[in-house]
């Protein structure tokens, strides 16, 4: 290593690049998102855990899903919220990797747990009387903690190959978190390894999983149009166009930001995306889950009615 090398203790996150009024409306704003993230996803766990009627597979795995959008709130979140009011919007060299390990433990089991749940729904429907031996809870256990070993030593894999390079400054990140990307771009040494691994890692993690939930779901319709019962048939939809549209806004958002070409402005839109992949979606999920799922919204009636009869007697 060179003499006038230093190392690097820490990072400075540039955040957004917006006046002081603005930063403080996006604190407030941002707040209150992650307030509604922590409240909706929360409340998917305790219906799920509280009603016996929703101890089946499908939401079985809907709490992993909601797990994983809580700590992708609170792993990226909380240092946004600080940064916008703080001016010194430092995060030690420590901090910055282990941000950067859990976002992508997170992002890669938000995919591998939509295949499962596809698969899970490509069962129900077009295997109804071998769907409790198929989708036993041994097999849905062992599904669950595969998707997150298989994660959280994928995410393992990027962050050892991070840390073998140099950062010898600049040490200014153009983000609003440590993106692995934007990580790279400050380190003093050549990063084709982890640009290689981390574009086949996202058509293992991305495309794969992409082709296999468009080929359950391409079974699941050609199984939906041959039911009879018009009732069966709507309940099936909306069971399933849930699930579509997590899938949609999830490898939608994956696709244009790790595998799309760059634009001319690569490192805003990448905020924007970013932005999107990893706090709005995690707010979207329980609401287009609740609001298009019959059963969640009647263990959610039938709870509310409950306490409320409680506290009258």
């Amino acid at each position: 290593m060179e003499e006038n090398q230093t190392v690097v203790t820490e990072f400075i996150l540039l955040g957004f690049c917006v006046g002081p009024r603005i930063q403080v409306l996006l604190f407030g704003l941002f707040s209150l998102l992650y307030a509604l993230t922590l409240l909706g996803n929360g409340a998917i766990l305790g219906l799920v855990s509280l009603n016996p009627r929703l101890h089946t597979p499908m939401y079985f795995f809907l709490c992993h899903l909601a797990a994983v959008d809580i700590a992708y709130a609170c792993n990226t979140v909380p240092q946004m919220l600080v940064n916008l009011l703080r001016p010194a919007k430092s995060i030690s060299f420590a901090g910055c990797m282990a941000q950067t390990f859990l976002f992508m433990t997170f992002a890669h089991a938000e995919s591998l747990l939509l295949v499962v749940m596809s698969y899970d729904r490509y069962v129900a429907i077009c295997h109804p009387l071998r769907y409790s031996v198929v989708m036993s809870w041994r097999a849905c256990t062992v599904l669950a903690i595969t998707s997150w070993v298989f994660s959280f030593l994928l995410a393992l894999v990027h962050v050892v190959l991070i840390l073998r390079l140099p950062f010898c400054g600049p040490h200014e990140i153009n983000h609003f978190f440590c993106e692995v990307l934007s990580v790279l771009k400050l380190a003093c040494a050549d990063t084709r390894l982890n640009k290689i691994v981390i574009f086949a890692a996202c058509i293992f993690i991305v495309l794969g999983p992409l082709c296999l939930v468009l080929v359950s779901y391409t079974r699941i319709l050609g199984a939906i149009l041959r039911i009879q019962s018009g009732e069966g048939r709507r309940k099936a939809f909306s069971t399933c166009s849930s699930h579509l549209c997590v899938v949609g806004l999830f490898f939608g958002s994956a696709i244009i930001l790790y595998m799309a070409p760059k634009s001319h402005h690569p490192e805003e839109q990448q905020k924007i995306l970013l932005l999107f992949y990893s706090f709005f979606n995690p707010l979207l999920n329980p609401l287009i889950y609740s609001l298009r799922n019959r059963d969640v919204k009647g263990a959610l009636r039938r709870r509310l009615f409950k306490e409320s009869r409680s506290q009258l007697e």
